[in-house]
């Protein structure tokens, strides 16, 4: 994982449904700070649903820190939990793959949704999910 600025420009807590709702709208505003187009911060802000949304539902909850990066100007986020963790990572970037009956599109959608996309995850531990975006 890449080592963003210290502290992050905001964070939000996921043990709840509402803070997924949360999250989308801390992205949303540090994406509207930076300037950043209509289409790319729809993009990044579903993206981070998504991953929020798996944090919550198969991590138990978690963390999203928000960090504004400077040359070039972009947004990272981190979601981090401390779930089960993923065992196989790639079957698990498969669109279709679901251990939760879905459709099976969330992590590789928002891989598809981000200009940078970085996942961590060990089984017992939990996992971390990177994701960058330009404004």
């Amino acid at each position: 994982m890449s080592a963003p600025p210290a502290r992050p420009a905001a964070s939000v807590e996921l043990r709840q449904e509402r803070d997924i709702a949360a999250a989308r709208i801390a992205v949303s505003k540090a994406m509207d700070a930076m300037g950043a187009r209509a289409l790319r911060k729809t993009r990044f802000v579903t993206a981070v649903s998504e991953i929020a949304r798996n944090a919550l539902d198969h991590g138990g909850g978690g963390v999203i820190e928000i960090h504004r990066l400077e040359r070039p100007l972009r947004i990272m986020i981190r979601c981090r939990d401390e779930g089960p963790g993923i065992a196989d990572i790639d079957r698990a970037m498969t669109d279709g793959f679901s251990t939760a009956r879905s459709m099976g599109k969330g992590l590789g959608g928002a891989r598809r949704l981000v200009e940078a996309f970085r996942i961590e995850s060990r089984p017992g531990v939990g996992t971390t999910i990177e994701m960058e975006a330009r404004p």
